[in-house]
């Protein structure tokens, strides 16, 4: 098995796919009538899919917003420059959580939370 996909469910995909592109760097792939859409990242998609589509799967789950913690579960960023990539993120909009900081084993990370309140790690190779 390989990891193919994360997916993100989400109210607006159009309007997440747009602070990606911003926050991220990321470009925008495939897109659906705003029900879902992925950016391109190589060979593992990352997607998002509308809340209205996501609830045809049968099953229900908890609604991630800026106004509750982030849930457990964070999608990370890998970069040269982390704390140019922080700082793009937040004059996109997104939530600053904690700045850059050099962690024991030499590695800089930093998070912040996305438009729908998804937390995103930057961070340098390890």
């Amino acid at each position: 098995m390989k990891l193919g996909y994360t997916l993100f469910y989400v109210d607006d995909v159009s309007k997440t796919m747009d602070f990606y592109e911003k926050a991220f760097g990321l470009k925008k792939g495939f897109l659906h009538e705003n029900q879902y859409g992925e950016m391109i990242t190589g060979e593992t998609k990352l997607g998002f899919v509308n809340h209205e589509t996501a609830g045809s799967h049968g099953f229900e789950y908890e609604k991630s917003n800026l106004q509750k913690n982030p849930s457990a579960f964070e999608i990370g960023f890998v970069t040269k420059d982390v704390e140019l990539a922080f700082n793009t993120a937040i004059s996109a909009g997104a939530i600053s959580v904690c700045k850059p900081i050099t962690k024991p084993w030499g590695q800089v990370v930093s998070y912040v939370r996305d438009c729908n309140g998804f937390l995103v790690e930057i961070c340098s190779e390890l």
